[in-house]
């Protein structure tokens, strides 16, 4: 049995679509309009497009197959899968973005095109192809991804008929975020947008993912698009900072994927002189990404296959930053933890055993451990436990749980998401 087919992507959004603010980072004072509608044709120079190609089921009208072009040259970079069993696409697309140069992504769901040999690497190349001709640019300059089962071939006449009828527009990035996703529930997208010097900037991105979800950069796509105008070496800095902090320090099931890719695309259609971390704009250009990759990781693990709850972990007082991210990773992805998050069990035993496995350092005599603002173990010895209010803390739709490790001043949040039956059920039926 396979997951049910998402619903078809809602209407555009509106530009007048209430939006929200953030507080501004450390540095610059600022604030980020995030507009919750927004997604990858935010960005000023991008269009997107999808279509039902039957990839996975002839018979479906599920959209499956998408587009982003740019309207112009952009750089661009990447970050893969460090799985040692990489998809044909991600071989190809390591290859394409070598330049730090593209115009488009062409992407498929369904498939995965992994372990397919010479002739997975042949279809790959064809995708890029197609789309090439499509936009009226070298095959080298489109980024490649596909997702669904490991080890079937893609269907490449379907891919054929169908990338025809996609229709490209500055509104079509909702219909390709839909056209991603393989088990999720839901899209996942958003943009953030902000003014220096009178001139407006704006990141969009888009993301899929609720199985296969532990990367290590990294089943997870996360697609970016930014019409500032940014160098490629910084470019690739921005990209590989913002996603250290998000989208590596999440996990539903503890498996990395083989698919696993993130790509920033800048058009730098925004105008102005290009952006270098001199530039006034810099700070808040680092701030607006990382703000996207932070939600989109986020919603990420809120989806995860069969959860109920998002599990926020933050780990303070660690010996270093390295072993703060350790920590905070192995307790969101501990299947015991998880699992008594799912029965609100308050459990907080298992929260001390995983910290402990990740091999951070610790004090028992100044750790502290808390399930929402409840303390539980603290100054060397457990606190009387109120069953009830720790309960509560674990009944909500997110779940915050926290370690003081009491050795140093170093931080890491990572998320996750609870285990429950219906995670097996879906992956018990994923290809029957």
């Amino acid at each position: 049995m396979t997951a049910p087919d998402p619903p078809g992507p809602p209407p555009s959004p509106s530009p007048s679509h209430p939006s929200t603010s953030i507080p501004p980072a450390r540095g610059f004072a600022l604030t980020l309009e995030l507009i919750p509608d927004g997604t990858v044709t935010s960005a000023k120079g991008f269009i997107a497009g999808a279509v039902a190609a039957g990839i996975k089921d002839p018979a479906s009208d599920r959209l499956d197959l998408g587009l982003l072009a740019a309207d112009r040259p952009c750089t661009a970079v990447g970050m893969f899968t460090q799985s040692t069993v990489q998809g044909a696409p991600v071989v190809v697309s390591r290859r394409h973005l070598a330049g730090r140069r593209a115009r488009g992504l062409i992407v498929n769901s369904g498939c995965a095109n992994v372990c397919t040999g010479m002739q997975g690497i042949a279809d790959a190349e064809e995708m890029a192809a197609l789309a090439a001709a499509r936009l009226g640019c070298p095959a080298t300059e489109v980024v490649v991804a596909s997702t669904g089962v490991i080890g079937r071939l893609l269907p490449m006449e379907r891919i054929r008929a169908a990338l025809p009828r996609i229709q490209l527009s500055p509104e079509g990035g909702m219909a390709l975020a839909h056209a991603i996703m393989t088990t999720d529930t839901r899209p996942k997208h958003i943009a953030a947008r902000f003014a220096v010097e009178g001139v407006t900037y704006t990141v969009g991105g888009i993301a899929k993912g609720a199985g296969m979800i532990h990367p290590d950069m990294a089943t997870m796509f996360g697609f970016l698009t930014t019409d500032a105008p940014v160098p490629p070496e910084h470019l690739d800095d921005l990209l590989r900072s913002a996603v250290r902090d998000t989208f590596n320090m999440i996990s539903v099931d503890h498996d990395t994927s083989t698919s696993d890719t993130v790509t920033l695309f800048a058009s730098g259609a925004a105008g102005g002189p290009p952006l270098t971390p001199a530039h006034p704009a810099w700070a808040p250009l680092a701030q607006a990404v990382l703000a996207v990759c932070r939600h989109l990781a986020r919603e990420i693990a809120r989806d995860g296959e069969g959860a109920t709850k998002l599990i926020e972990v933050r780990i303070t007082g660690a010996a270093s930053e390295e072993e703060a991210r350790r920590a905070a990773r192995t307790v969101s992805a501990s299947p015991l933890v998880k699992a008594a998050v799912y029965g609100n069990d308050p459990n907080w035993g298992r929260i001390m055993m995983a910290v402990g496995r990740s091999g951070a350092r610790v004090d028992l005599e100044r750790v502290k451990v808390m399930i929402g603002d409840v303390v539980l173990y603290a100054d060397g010895a457990p606190l009387p436990l109120d069953e009830e209010r720790t309960r509560a803390a674990l009944r909500g739709p997110e779940v915050v749980l926290a370690a003081d490790l009491g050795v140093g001043s170093a931080s890491a949040v990572a998320w996750g998401c609870d285990l429950t039956e219906e995670y097996v059920k879906i992956n018990a039926e994923y290809t029957t």
